[in-house]
């Protein structure tokens, strides 16, 4: 199964999916938009009850979030946002279609935005940096806040890999000015598919829900407090929402469970010369969907991915900057990938080549991870473990690692 959320499946997502149905079937001669009373009404509720957050406003796609997200921030030609070089595409291409540019940074040990290097990404055209909380573990977000705060930028969480994640006690997602969420088949909690978008601030609310639904106020109203936005059509299905609401009300159990299997992974595989674990910003608060061990060498990490079946990360084109052609495009000032934008319409050319990166390629190349909860072979963890994982599932993998590692390193 591809994500957690998976294995908890039951009939709660039966029983409210054939709720819909039902209202469907009985009101299909007089069906009158039932979205404020429905299903997606409820889990954008539910949703920001659980993160104790004001304003929700969910999408179709954890891409849409963050797209959604930009507008309301008001980002758009002429700004830049700060990304890392390791995310997923959704991450830079939300910034390129908001027709901002998007400026790469490093990463550090923890496979997330270096706060050191991003002070050195900062002009006066920055108008946020984007913290991505890569494989279920958060981004070092005081240090980002600080940043933030000190040069008036917004900071936005691109949470889709980290439900239920948090940071020194406040969950990830609601720290930032808004918090972009997936839930896609691979993530934490599953829609089927869908995301959605956090926020405390009002204005932001009222322009990303604008966005998201052609243009209306909240709740489709024709006026409203803010100002008018053009809009998409953004929104969620009321089938979507119906397993999305039932999966949230199993974030705690869903979490509790991946965490004890990554627990007793790392208690069976011990740090030893050439190899340690993944630095982490929080230990308590990431989500335990991945377990990731950092190699001395790219070539020491290479041949145990190979042993074990699997890759490094930096063999994930998606998720690794210098693995998206149409970005490396961008900053050569073609046209052909991007149908919405003016040739050049950067203010200078851009290396958005490999090789931009060093630290991050040199990372990614280091890099192998296992699954504890969410198994994604083009992430690099298409093995290991699940949430349903027994004492024997979970030595049988270590011992696979360890005699891995033992053939490599010696």
């Amino acid at each position: 199964m591809p994500g957690p959320g998976y294995a908890f499946i039951d009939d709660s997502e039966r029983d409210n999916v054939l709720e819909v149905l039902s209202y469907w079937r009985e009101h299909r001669l007089d069906f009158d938009n039932p979205g404020n009373a429905g299903m997606v009404r409820r889990f954008e509720d539910a949703a920001a009850a659980r993160f104790g957050v004001p304003h929700c406003v969910p999408v179709n796609s954890g891409t849409s979030a963050l797209l959604a997200a930009l507008a309301g921030l008001g980002i758009g030609p002429g700004d830049e946002v700060i990304v890392p070089g390791y995310m997923f595409v959704a991450s830079i291409g939300a910034v390129v279609y908001s027709g901002a540019t998007p400026v790469l940074a490093e990463i550090d040990e923890s496979l997330t935005l270096d706060p050191a290097d991003v002070r050195t990404r900062i002009t006066p055209r920055t108008k946020a940096i984007m913290a991505v909380h890569m494989l279920g573990a958060p981004s070092d977000m005081a240090a980002l806040r600080a940043l933030a705060d000190e040069h008036s930028l917004a900071l936005l969480e691109d949470n889709a890999q980290a439900t239920g994640g948090s940071y020194r006690g406040e969950l990830l997602g609601t720290i930032g000015a808004a918090g972009a969420f997936s839930l896609n088949p691979f993530k934490v909690v599953t829609g089927m598919d869908g995301g959605f978008l956090l926020t405390r601030d009002p204005r932001l609310f009222q322009r990303a829900h604008s966005f998201h639904d052609q243009g209306w106020f909240p709740y489709r109203q024709e006026t409203g407090e803010g100002e008018p936005v053009f809009g998409l059509n953004l929104r969620m299905s009321e089938l979507n929402a119906a397993v999305a609401l039932a999966q949230l009300a199993k974030l705690d159990t869903v979490l509790e469970r991946t965490r004890a299997v990554k627990r007793s992974l790392l208690e069976q595989i011990p740090e030893r010369a050439g190899m340690r674990r993944r630095r982490l910003h929080d230990a308590d608060g990431e989500c335990g969907t991945l377990t990731v061990f950092v190699f001395d060498s790219a070539a020491a990490a290479a041949a145990v991915a190979e042993h074990i079946g699997c890759k490094p990360l930096i063999d994930s084109p998606k998720h690794y900057y210098g693995g998206l052609p149409a970005l490396a495009a961008l900053g050569r000032g073609e046209r052909g990938p991007f149908p919405f934008r003016v040739p050049g319409d950067l203010d200078t050319a851009r290396d958005y080549g490999k090789g931009a990166l060093p630290q991050t390629d040199d990372m990614l190349a280091r890099s192998v991870a296992l699954s504890t909860g969410v198994s994604d072979s083009y992430l690099g963890a298409g093995n290991g473990l699940g949430p349903s994982a027994t004492p024997q599932d979970v030595e049988r993998v270590a011992d696979e690692f360890n005699t891995a590692v033992s053939k490599v390193l010696g």
